[in-house]
């Protein structure tokens, strides 16, 4: 079994239906979003101030941090005080390493949050315990007896529970049988729905998050496999945590999410910024509604599976054309067809400069484009010198441009005669993703290895709502590793830079080219104790320019460690305005205060080689 019925027709995954207070979720409903509060739990007015702000901006339901059995006592204030006002949505209790405040919190909100790596298990850092079979039985007893106590709380007082699987915190016991992998997230989650099937108690929903898009991508297309495997249909939160703020929060969300959303995966989303949480809302609800109808659309071609390797990344074949395709890194084509006239100044606003001899062009910056297609336009620069251009179409044979419901029998056979000609493949289907995967298939199982260009075509004047489309569009088919470049096109009024700026994000987030520092930025709760974004946004202006580096910004340790545990550098909250830097998966500087710590990571930074001016 696969974790797709069809790639070529839309379905959306048939779920149970489950009961949330007087929400319902799954597939017999709409996608629902949410977020989650950044207040101190027991602060009741602040809390529920926020909380109205979130269910204002049209949240179908509100999370909060219960770290303690207090917090988790406070609950039921809240939700006193929220129904008073005239609120009466899902809240949901969020909980880690104390198993005593879910079965409190289960009494008061309509919905648990358990993480399987830290419900039982309390670790700071991973140890290899290496368990055989019956030791690690007997873990999985200790965890039951546990977890049973608090299904049954569950079960009398009609509350659901998320199963939330983190990368960034498996168990010691997942962790040495299983590694840091998807297949350790999925068998974390799985042993816990288990039991929930033993015990008759199906009002659950489950995720699997990770900041790493590919990772969490990859994990949740496994865990429907074994869902199916073991006929389960439990309803599925989708989000990628940690992802950030502004446009590298948005396309990273929309990558991974939309990967699974295309597919007709996913019954609750939340998309995690490093933002206000009622700024997370209208995200949500767009790249939710961008998916609505999705079942209307044409036809798609049967495509030939055996070339389709959805569960971990493989770069597909292709033959290297000029420095297209290959080993090469995907390219970016900026479309300035809809140009009159290109001229020095849009080349120079795109991240290239003139050499001081004016003989020719140079990259400025990484994220200039590689390639510029000017179709008609009139080109009026002082030299073409360092500048790869795509002229009209019809005058340039390298590069042939097809639609993705052509015939692929009489493309395969053209390009087969051509070498050393590159594809563009554009679509116009509503499911253009499964189109152009389904195109590039199709073309590679008839040992068809041109690269391949995949070429979008929107008409946006929002930039956010461009870089929620084209990432949800092309990002999932880099994260599979089909495609040798990208090319975005936008009539609507956003400067070309800015749409070349959203493609090389989309390639960033599939973690197949890198072309700027890359920050791992929580959007922070109730247990961050120092403002995340005031914080997350110093450190971004003062590491910007430090391209393929991985800086990791965390409110605490919860998940903090483990979800940075491939970035370079990283700065953890260890209490009340006290912050804890990480070389790697290492805390060298323990307890800085926070008014010191920036300086102090700029200076680790500094120590081992990695800053430049």
């Amino acid at each position: 079994m696969e974790f797709f019925e069809s790639l070529s027709q839309y379905k959306r995954r048939k779920t149970n239906d489950v009961c949330i207070g007087n929400l319902m979720m799954g597939s017999n409903f709409p996608i629902r979003v949410q977020s989650m509060t950044t207040t101190n739990t027991l602060d009741t007015e602040d809390s529920v101030a926020q909380c109205k702000r979130i269910f204002d901006a049209g949240a179908d339901l509100v999370r909060l941090t219960a770290q303690g059995v207090r917090e988790a006592e406070n609950l039921a204030n809240i939700r006193h005080l929220l129904l008073q006002q005239g609120y009466n949505k899902p809240l949901v209790a969020d909980i880690h390493f104390n198993p005593n405040a879910a079965d409190v919190a289960a009494l008061h909100v309509e919905k648990v949050r358990i993480n399987p790596g830290n419900f039982i298990d309390k670790r700071a850092s991973f140890i290899d315990i290496n368990l055989n079979d019956e030791e690690y039985a007997e873990e999985l007893a200790r965890l039951r007896e546990k977890f049973v106590t608090l299904i049954n709380i569950c079960k009398n007082n009609n509350t659901a529970i998320r199963i939330g699987v983190n990368h960034g915190s498996l168990s010691d016991r997942i962790m040495s049988r299983y590694g840091d992998t998807p297949e350790g997230m999925v068998e974390s989650a799985i042993e816990f729905l288990r039991i929930c099937v033993e015990e008759g108690f199906f009002n659950v929903v489950l995720s699997m998050k990770s900041s790493n898009v590919r990772v969490m991508v990859h994990a949740y297309r496994q865990l429907v496999r074994r869902m199916k495997q073991e006929e389960m249909q439990f309803p599925l939160h989708l989000g990628v945590t940690e992802a950030g703020e502004g446009e590298d929060g948005r396309v990273k969300s929309a990558v991974g999410i939309g990967a699974l959303l295309a597919d007709g995966i996913g019954d609750t989303i939340r998309v995690s910024l490093t933002e206000e949480p009622e700024a997370e809302i209208p995200v949500a609800k767009a790249l939710v509604g961008y998916f609505n109808n999705r079942q209307n659309h044409g036809k798609i071609a049967q495509v030939d599976a055996s070339f389709y390797n959805p569960y971990s990344y493989l770069k597909i074949e292709s033959r290297a054309v000029a420095n297209i395709g290959g080993d090469n890194p995907p390219v970016v084509v900026c479309d300035l067809s809809a140009q009159e006239s290109i001229t020095n100044d849009i080349i120079s606003n795109l991240g290239y400069q003139l050499t001081e001899k004016e003989n020719g062009w140079e990259k400025e910056i990484d994220t200039a484009p590689d390639y510029l297609f000017v179709g008609k336009a009139d080109i009026s620069l002082s030299t073409k010198t360092g500048l790869y251009i795509i002229d009209n179409p019809h005058n340039t044979p390298l590069f042939v441009w097809l639609d993705a419901a052509d015939n692929m029998d009489t493309i395969a056979s053209n390009l087969s005669q051509n070498p050393q000609a590159i594809a563009i493949i554009r679509t116009s289907n509503i499911n253009g993703l499964a189109e152009q995967r389904a195109a590039i298939l199709n073309l590679r199982s008839k040992k068809v290895f041109n690269p391949i260009i995949i070429q979008r075509q929107y008409s946006e004047n929002d930039v956010s709502l461009l870089q929620l489309k084209s990432a949800a569009d092309c990002g999932p088919l880099f994260i599979d590793g089909l495609p040798d470049g990208i090319m975005i096109s936008n009539d609507g009024g956003i400067g070309s830079a800015q749409v070349v700026s959203t493609a090389f994000s989309i390639l960033q987030a599939a973690r197949v080219r890198i072309s700027k520092t890359e920050f791992i930025s929580c959007p922070g709760c109730g247990r961050t104790l120092f403002n995340l974004q005031q914080t997350a946004a110093l450190i971004r202006e003062r590491t910007k320019h430090l391209t393929g580096l991985k800086i990791g910004i965390m409110g605490c340790i919860v998940n903090g460690p483990g979800e940075m545990a491939d970035a370079d550098y990283g700065y953890v909250g260890a209490g009340p305005k006290k912050v804890t830097l990480y070389k790697g998966k290492i805390a060298v500087k323990k307890n800085i205060p926070q008014e010191e710590a920036l300086e102090e990571l700029i200076s680790l930074i500094k120590e081992n080689g990695d800053w430049k001016e």
